[in-house]
């Protein structure tokens, strides 16, 4: 009995892991009804909108190398039930203060089953050629082993969950305490 309740278990697990990535794919897609504007609208859009991104980017690094902002953004995650995705852009952050190249092997081994591999049980939601350059990096591991991957994920933070963070009321509530409000708005 206990087999096929385990069974059942991965198999709902899988499931539900192939649908989180279908839907960050079908999120991730542009939007097709740009394409009927006109040029000039869509040059003006263009730059606003590279200037939005541009301040975005600028606020969302400011909001992770805030304790409040990013422990706000980190419950903002779990709420959505996308926390593996800060925890290893952290883990990654940490692995490249790592200076023993002793330790270096066996993090890298760490992040690797825990966030990267198939069935990892906090599985990050990145491309198949990411993934695959990513486990060709760990027979040599170097502190860049895990850039690409760990761009991808800051990529799909900062422009899928960020804005989504900053309309909810948990980023209200940060906002409500004056002090910390000017450490990540450009």
């Amino acid at each position: 009995m206990r087999k096929r309740i385990a069974a059942l278990s991965s198999t709902c697990l899988e499931r539900a892991k192939g649908m989180k990535a279908c839907l960050c794919r079908f999120l991730q897609k542009p939007d097709q009804s740009s394409h009927n504007q006109s040029k000039s609208m869509k040059t003006n859009k263009q730059r606003s909108t590279s200037e939005e991104s541009f301040k975005r980017k600028i606020s969302f690094e400011k909001l992770l190398s805030n304790k409040y902002g990013l422990s706000a953004f980190r419950d903002f995650l779990k709420a959505e039930f996308s926390e593996e995705n800060i925890a290893f852009y952290l883990a990654c952050e940490e692995y490249r203060g790592i200076k023993s190249s002793a330790t270096l092997s066996a993090k890298a081994k760490t992040i690797y089953d825990e966030f990267i591999a198939g069935n990892a049980p906090k599985e990050v939601n990145i491309d198949h050629e990411t993934r695959c350059a990513t486990k060709c990096n760990l027979e040599q591991p170097t502190l860049t082993c895990f850039d690409s991957a760990q761009q991808k994920i800051y990529t799909l933070m900062e422009k899928d969950c960020y804005p989504r963070f900053l309309s909810s009321a948990v980023y209200q509530d940060l906002l409500k305490n004056k002090s910390n409000r000017h450490l990540w708005h450009a």
